[in-house]
């Protein structure tokens, strides 16, 4: 027998060893049970199970939406530039929410001169000013002067006192009207001294502006007082205005028979009263020029925001076009491009960003000068991670497929090669944004970049100018910093998942 015949037999079946399979028993292909999972839903579900990336998203969509909505739901009082207060000086006032037990209080150490001052405060309106005093009438061995000193907790609200306000003719009408409307008094009697520049002096001080006390300790009062025939004051009057003999005149009368201006005393917290409907509170407390840090920090946010996001499209955009070029074709091509790439990588940023705010601003504007000072170098590196990918992923078998069966190299590069770096390319762009925010931020607070306007702030504006309060004032800088602080953090944790949820190599895995 041959050596193939005897090969065959070894491969031979007997008859007896096949037996006949049921028909009821036969296994069939079932249908799957499930839907198919795409690239994307996989992503997430992956994102989902990282709780610190989902609280990072949740704490990132807040800070969004305060830096999108508080501008436009919080009209003044509460708007970017609060039109009174720069004349009406509601500077420098805390946070004030009355309902979680922020008052808007201070404790201070005062000499008895301060004492007197807020004393006479809440005599002349009514408004409790001196909240609580710890410590009375002590002297200090380590002070030079003789005065004595109180230890207070004072309301920094109502302690604003009195103001000189100009009105006219309509305006002083208007508010009488609106105190006997409302039992209200915002008007308050003119004082006798012409020279006297404090409007809440309406007391007698001696040379060295101590009070001089009656008998009983009470203040004497030096309100300018009229005949009874002028009467462009008819409205509620204090309490010291008692004698209708010699009524206390409560405005002075300036100008024409025609044309009249008055020039008032007014209470800045019920004035306040007056404009706006309610009494002042300011969640964040006010900056140095009396701009309500609330709204103020919301708008500087959406412009941070707006600037980055715009930076990070573009840079998206230049980005992908340049790594992608380099990736797909490599060899002396991508050898030229990332030497272009390693020149402008090399240029310091700051050079660049002072030398485009010296000349270029000037034709574009800051805004416009610092947008091309990021996209100048920024894309570099989203075209470096579009470069890896390419390189990464133009071997593959698909890619070689669609190849051979005719696809052209536009399509073989944003069709088959691009969709499978979207991920890399997508947590890359996100994570631009705060890197954005933070260097602007940087630059402004080193003076770098000016972007301060009545009607324009940014996040880094903020903190430069609350800088020179850390000291006596540290909510003008804390709230900014604590943004930005959130900011980062969540964007780091948010990116960390990103990348997970879209890494191809854990597809598919629990």
């Amino acid at each position: 027998m041959s050596e193939k015949k005897m090969n065959a037999a070894a491969f031979e079946v007997p008859k007896e060893k096949f037996r006949f399979v049921p028909m009821e028993g036969r296994t069939h292909d079932k249908k799957l049970e499930t839907k198919p999972v795409g690239y994307f839903r996989d992503a997430m579900n992956r994102f989902r199970k990282n709780k610190g990336s989902v609280a990072a998203a949740w704490i990132i969509l807040l800070l969004v939406l305060y830096a999108i909505f508080i501008p436009i739901f919080c009209e003044t009082p509460y708007s970017l530039a609060l039109t009174d207060t720069m004349y009406l000086n509601y500077t420098k006032l805390p946070p004030k929410i009355p309902f979680l037990g922020v008052d808007g209080c201070s404790d201070v150490t005062v000499n008895s001169g301060k004492y007197h001052y807020y004393r006479a405060i809440a005599e002349e309106t009514g408004l409790e000013t001196i909240r609580e005093t710890y410590r009375a009438d002590y002297k200090d061995p380590t002070a030079s002067s003789k005065s004595t000193f109180y230890d207070l907790r004072v309301d920094n609200y109502t302690s604003m006192g009195m103001l000189y306000l100009t009105l006219t003719g309509d305006q002083f009408e208007d508010i009488q009207k609106w105190q006997d409307e409302h039992g209200i008094q915002v008007i308050y009697p003119a004082i006798k001294d012409a020279k006297q520049t404090d409007a809440n002096i309406w007391y007698e001080v001696d040379k060295k502006g101590q009070p001089k006390l009656d008998k009983a300790g009470n203040l004497k009062a030096i309100y300018r007082t009229t005949t009874p025939e002028d009467t462009a004051y008819h409205s509620l009057r204090i309490a010291a205005d008692n004698d209708p003999e010699h009524p206390l005149a409560y405005a002075r009368v300036a100008g024409t028979s025609t044309a009249k201006s008055y020039v008032t005393r007014i209470n800045k917290y019920t004035y306040f009263q007056y404009r706006y409907g309610f009494e002042p509170g300011f969640i964040f407390g006010t900056n140095a020029r009396g701009q309500d840090i609330f709204t103020r920090l919301a708008s500087g946010a959406r412009f941070s925001f707006l600037l980055a996001i715009c930076v990070s499209a573009i840079n998206l955009f230049i980005g992908t076009i340049y790594g992608a070029i380099e990736g797909y074709y490599g060899g002396t091509t991508d050898l030229v491009m990332e030497r272009i790439s390693d020149i402008l990588a090399e240029i310091p940023f700051i050079v660049v960003t002072v030398l485009f705010q010296l000349h270029l601003a000037k034709k574009v504007g800051v805004i416009g000068a610092l947008l091309f000072a990021f996209v100048l170098t920024g894309w570099i590196g989203m075209a470096s991670r579009v470069r890896m990918q390419f390189y990464r992923f133009k071997g593959q078998e698909y890619v070689l497929a669609a190849r051979t069966l005719g696809a052209r190299d536009s399509r073989l590069m944003f069709r088959h090669i691009f969709p499978n770096s979207l991920g890399t390319i997508i947590t890359g762009s996100i994570l631009v944004i705060p890197g954005v925010i933070f260097t602007e931020s940087s630059l402004t607070y080193l003076n770098i970049v000016n972007l301060e306007s009545s009607t324009m702030t940014s996040v880094g504006t903020m903190l430069a100018n609350g800088k020179d309060y850390l000291a006596t004032d540290p909510y003008i800088i804390f709230f900014p910093a604590l943004f930005i602080s959130l900011l980062e953090i969540s964007f780091n944790l948010f990116g960390n998942g990103l990348r997970d949820a879209f890494n191809p190599s854990l597809r598919g895995a629990d």
